[in-house]
């Protein structure tokens, strides 16, 4: 998700949460991504999804041990039919209360623009200042529903974080599991000069509308077992296409975890 450079509603499209291709090294370990090996059926009396949802709830454990982190937060998204530029923004976040302080890198017209959030202050709104010209004024409340936000984004500040993606696979996958048509690769990769498990689930039926996306790769660090990357495609509109269109990806590089990060760095 792109936020519009220009104006004053395009300049507040902001967000935060989950990231992008071409940036960061991305290296294969296991099968190639590009004309990769037919996912694994399943086999009798298990499901393919055992393991996604195994290496979740080790996320899930790990996550719990972590008060606070700080990333390069780095996302790509689809708008309006258009894939729009990558973003690079300093990410930080403290897990209770759930708070996020995010501030733009690039693209250029967008350096200096910053977001806020803490749940639970502010009547619920984010703190907003523009880049530009415009930051001059300082931060502005803003609710994160705003239209001018979501029109620029996929998702609301409030989803943003590591912790929001193990939800949302966790949700995810253990519906998936009900339903049993989901098909899984699980690989090792190198990303970012990160041991990883990549997670590789494909929907080729969605006749029951249950499923957002095509196909969902995610990214696992092996050393701390938190997804550090994402990514979300459309199903393919063309004969042949067994990828699909990119719809959104998001990365947490660097990351460093535990930092005590001070109220201050929240308080706008």
């Amino acid at each position: 998700m792109e936020i519009a450079a220009n104006t004053t509603r395009g300049r507040f499209g902001l967000w935060a949460s989950f990231v992008a291709t071409g940036v960061l090294t991305l290296a294969l370990v296991g099968a190639a991504a590009g004309g990769q090996e037919p996912p694994t059926p399943q086999q009798s009396g298990e499901s393919p999804l055992d393991t996604p949802l195994r290496l979740i709830s080790q996320a899930r454990a790990s996550y719990d041990q972590i008060n606070d982190y700080a990333c390069l937060f780095v996302k790509r998204e689809r708008l309006h039919n258009q894939l729009q530029p990558e973003n690079l923004v300093a990410m930080r976040v403290r897990t209770r209360p759930f708070s996020v302080d995010m501030q733009w890198l690039k693209p250029a017209d967008m350096s200096g623009q910053e977001a806020c959030y803490v749940a639970g202050r502010n009547a619920g709104q984010m703190r907003v200042r523009s880049s530009g010209l415009l930051g001059t004024v300082g931060f502005v409340s803003l609710d994160t529903k705003d239209p001018r936000v979501l029109e620029n984004s996929r998702h609301s500040i409030t989803e943003a974080g590591i912790g929001n993606i193990i939800s949302r696979f966790g949700e995810g996958w253990t519906m998936e599991r009900s339903i049993n048509k989901t098909r899984v690769q699980v690989a090792e990769y190198d990303y970012n000069k990160r041991h990883c498990m990549r997670v590789e689930t494909v929907h080729p039926d969605n006749s029951d509308r249950v499923f957002l996306f095509y196909r969902s790769v995610v990214y696992f660090d092996r050393e701390n077992n938190l997804p550090i990357r994402v990514e979300n495609y459309d199903w393919p509109k063309k004969p042949g296409d067994s990828a699909g269109e990119l719809v959104e990806s998001y990365s947490y590089a660097d990351l460093k975890i535990n930092l005590h990060l001070k109220d201050d760095v929240f308080n706008h």
